[in-house]
Order: structure tokens, then sequence, then C-alpha cells
């Protein structure tokens, strides 16, 4: 023969080099992920005259992550040349690179990374490359390496805003390392990725015919059967018996409160054979130990509910994404069932092979057909809407109706920053968190986010000024007045004065900024690279749930936590 059958070819060779990433984001995550260009903006110009600093080290750390899986291109900005610091700290450099612009040397290195990735580079400030208006919609994704003055960062963020782009924003410098995210005003996603227990929808309180059917007859004799039979009657059947048989005794009515759940699990107790040959009676065990966990009536999760409830799910048109499409038909399905899609999952029990193949087919048909189900009432929707677009993929249905009970919309938010523009209630939510340590908490890491913001200050005004000032990141004045500057912000308007806690806590964040230099340590970036690689495959795949929207990292005490600002 010259070719093996279909059944006996192994995988592909790009099978074989992804396997690992395939088995976490699939077939569908990938395409997503090679479908897409990144945008790295490392630096806009110099630090000063004096720095040391080498920033955009834990930028190009990130494109590393993003290459090896595959991403389908990269873009670099960066109008630095190649420095001696930049050799201690990068390893995407080579002393050959020095005095080479820096864009095209870590681009050329890691392009060598994955053949199959596709890499740019620019020397051009991101301010000259915005006015080419094709420029940004090329990209998926944006990722700024701070410190970034606000005349580049501002505009950056506005225009990839106003294309849906969604933008990661990070600085790494010394032990500290933050970032934040800026997604679209309304980031759906559909493969959240729960924990796997949380999805299983066995629906013992409401069971459909054929499941009723097969319970019944294969429970019909459970007193008679022999202990290898009584042993391996698969747990769901069992308490669907012993609910039917509670029923009787209690007006028709299931377990409804724990009391009631607890005597019932008793009572499931008490049917186990104490005697089996078999050596014990497992599937009993298990029927126990579902009984608080799935004896309960289905109920719409209050995220699912209000995403049922938002106007883009209420009020279609022929432009609705398919996820408001397809969240619109599931919407129908619920107002017709009370339940969502059946998942047609099953989880792991005791049971003889036939016997699970048979309930797991059971579960699968009753989801297939309510997939089905669900594909009609898209079908009718786009009929309705007069959608230009192809008809949505039944393989994109069938997803959503398997995830439909943790889909999740991301409510985006801009970059947060602290200046004249920001508003009370972001200042109060900074504020509220450098208030933790006055309840007994540990110190709160906001103080280092509120330093980055300074750097970024004294960042901007050095380099909006002329270039025969000497100015530098060290400058004692420029970190003075820029921290009274950002202080008197967050005590504006209603909101009550720093207590002292907070305000050292920040000065000990500043001086471990100005301590390096602006300067990034590369065990510190290349951690901080993997995070907001991490963060940046959650917004490319659309899949598991990104940050929202900020992480500070403290390396100095190992510690991190996420703010919502």
């Amino acid at each position: 023969m010259d070719t093996f059958p279909a059944t006996l070819a192994g995988p592909t060779s790009k099978e074989r080099k992804y396997d690992r990433q395939l088995r976490l984001w699939a077939a569908s995550g990938q395409q997503a992920l090679e479908e897409a260009r990144v945008l790295l903006v490392n630096s806009d110009g110099p630090l000063g005259s004096s720095s040391t600093g080498v920033p955009g080290v834990a930028g190009v750390e990130t494109l590393k992550n993003l290459v090896l899986p595959g991403i389908g291109g990269f873009t670099i900005v960066d109008p630095a040349t190649v420095t001696e610091a930049d050799l201690g700290v990068n390893f995407f450099l080579e002393e050959e690179s020095l005095g080479k612009p820096r864009a095209d040397e870590t681009c050329r290195l890691l392009r060598e990374l994955n053949p199959d990735v596709q890499g740019y580079s620019y020397s051009t400030p991101i301010t000259e490359l915005l006015h080419d208006q094709s420029f940004l919609p090329q990209h998926k994704l944006i990722i700024i390496s701070g410190p970034t003055k606000r005349t580049s960062l501002d505009p950056l963020c506005r225009k990839a805003q106003d294309l849906g782009i969604p933008v990661l924003y990070l600085h790494s410098v010394g032990f500290y390392a933050t970032f934040s995210s800026q997604l679209a005003a309304e980031f759906p996603i559909v493969e959240t990725h729960p924990d796997p227990e949380s999805t299983q929808d066995l629906r013992l309180l409401n069971p459909w015919p054929e499941l009723i059917d097969v319970a019944a007859a294969m429970t019909s004799n459970l007193d008679t059967m022999d202990d290898h039979q009584h042993g391996h009657v698969p747990y769901i059947l069992l308490l669907l018996h012993f609910l039917d048989e509670w029923k009787q005794s209690h007006e028709g009515n299931a377990p409804s409160n724990y009391k009631e759940k607890t005597e019932f699990r008793e009572f499931v107790r008490s049917k186990a054979r104490t005697n089996n040959a078999e050596g014990g009676e497992e599937n009993f065990d298990e029927a126990v130990a579902a009984v608080l966990k799935t004896i309960s009536p289905f109920s719409l999760r209050s995220t699912i509910r209000e995403i049922f409830e938002m106007e883009q799910c209420q009020n279609l048109s022929a432009e609705s994404p398919n996820f408001w499409v397809i969240a619109s038909a599931i919407n129908t399905f619920y107002s017709a069932h009370g339940v969502l899609p059946l998942p047609g999952t099953l989880p792991d029990m005791k049971a003889q092979s036939a016997d699970y193949v048979s309930l797991q087919s059971i579960y699968k048909n009753k989801a297939r057909s309510d997939v089905e189900e669900v594909v009609s009432t898209v079908r009718q929707l786009e009929s309705q809407l007069n959608r230009p677009t192809t008809a949505i993929p039944e393989s994109e249905i069938e997803v959503f109706c398997k995830n439909a009970a943790h889909i999740k919309v991301v409510r985006g938010r801009d970059i947060p920053q602290i200046n004249s523009d920001s508003d009370t209630e972001t200042l109060k939510s900074i504020r509220s968190q450098l208030s933790l340590s006055q309840l007994g908490l540990p110190d709160s890491l906001v103080s280092i986010f509120i330093a980055t913001q300074i750097l970024d200050a004294v960042v901007d005004e050095i380099q909006s000024t002329p270039q025969n000032t000497t100015l530098s990141v060290d400058d004692e004045g420029l970190w003075k007045s820029h921290t009274e500057r950002i202080l008197a912000l967050l005590q504006r308007d209603d909101i009550t004065a720093l207590d002292q806690n907070a305000r050292e806590s920040i000065e000990n964040a500043i001086q471990e900024l100005r301590r390096a230099e602006c300067g990034e340590l590369h065990n510190m970036a290349s951690l901080a690279g993997g995070l907001v690689a991490q963060e940046a495959l959650k917004v490319l795949t659309r899949q598991y749930v990104p940050l929202d929207n900020i992480c500070v990292f403290d390396g100095a005490r190992s510690r991190s936590e996420m703010y919502r600002l």
C-alpha cells in the first residue's frame, strides 16, 4: 500500500511541534494565534543624558513567549540603538549588534526561534507611524513597554480603542513589574475553561425521557442483582432511582434544603450492601458524595443573566457579532426550557464499560439535540436580520452551547493613569487599596503602581524637554515635584489625606525605581514577559479569562496582586 489508512496515520509535523499547547487551547485557539500579528512598542526615545536604564527587555521577553507557540507575525517599533547596557541584560542582542538599530537586531534574533513566524521592525517613533492609517489595523494586539511619555501613549491607546485592538502596557524596573490591559468596551469570551467539576450538568432533578427510561431499566431489579452487578450500577442511575423512591414518600418533592439533602444522603448510604463479596460498593460511595453537588434545581448564574439582558443581546442587527447572535438564540432556548443546553459530558464513575458508554451516549445525544435546536434558532435570526456575512459555523454554535453556563463578557476600560484627567472614582479606588494596611491586612502593592505613574511623569518631562537641556532619571527635583503633584491628585476633591503609612509605602517603591535608574533586571523582565505573554495569549485566542485590569508584581517579596481600577 502507498499510504496508511487514516486511522493509522500519525500526527502531522505541526501537531507534534505544538502538541502541548494544543492541549490547552485546541485547534481553534492555535488557528487564532496563527492569524494574529502583534505590535510591540518597545521605547519612544532616550531616558535622559546620564541614564543607564535599559527599558524594553520585558517587551522582547514577552514576544519570545508568543513567537515560540506560533503567532502569525510581530512588529517591533523601537527608535533606540544598541548600547553596552543593552548587551548586559537583553539575551536577544549580540556583541555585533552594538550601535545598530535595536528593533532590527531583536527582530532578527526573535525570528530565529520559529521559522513559521514573520517579523518586522521599525526604528521610527510610534507617533510618526500612526500617521499611516493602515499601520495599526494590521495588528490584533498592541504591547507597550513603559515608561512611555503621554504624547505617545495616549494617541496610541485612543486609536487602538477606536479600532477595537486590545492593549497591554507594562513596566519592569528593578525588582518591580506592573502591567495593565485595555480591552474593548465589551470583550466576550466563550471558552473560559472553568474548573471541570463546575461544568458537569447531570440534570438529576429534571431528567429527559431517554434518561428516565434507562434509569428505570437498569435499576428495576436492584434488590435482586448479584453483588457484581449491584456494585457497578452507575451512581447517576442510583441517584435517579432513589430520588424516585424519596419523592413517593415526600409528596412528590425532591430534597430541597440542606437538612433534607443530608437525610437523602443517608438514605442512599443505607441502600449499599455491607457484605458485598466484590470488596465494597464504590458506586454507592460516589452517589453519596455527589448528593450535595448534584441534587439541586437548575439556576441561571447572575453573570449569564446579565449577558442575556444586555442591549447587544436584546437588540440584534445585521452587523451584530456572532457571539451576540448565538447568545440571543441560547436565551430563547432558556426561556423555552428553563435550562441551558446540556454540555453532554460525564464524570468518571464506577460502572461496567458497556453501561458507561450507553449512559454517555444518552447524554451526548441530548446535547446534540439541544445544539440542533439552538442552530435552528440561529438560522432564523440570521434570516430575520439579513446578515450579509456567511452563516455562523455549526462548530462555533456547538462550542458556545457546551460552555453556555460559563461564558463571560469583560467590560474593558482605558489603561489606568493618574493625571489631571483621572476621574474621582478611579482615584478613590486607588486610595481604598492604600488603606488596607489600616485594616490589619498586608501592605497593598498598589503603591508600586503609583510609583510607576510617577516614573512615567518624570520620563514624560525628560523626553519633552529640548535636547540641549540636561535632565535625567536621577534628577532629585524631577522626582520630588512629580511625586507631590500625583499625591495631591490622590487627595483632591472629597478624598481624605493620605496617612503616613501610605506615603512611606509609596516612597519605598519610588526608591527602588530610582535605585534601578529605570533599568531592568533580566530575571525580573523574563518573569514579567511570561506574565504578560500569558495575558496576550488569552486575548488572542479568546480563551480563559484575561486580566481586568492591573497586575503588580513585587520580586523582592515574591508577591503579586490584581486590581480593577
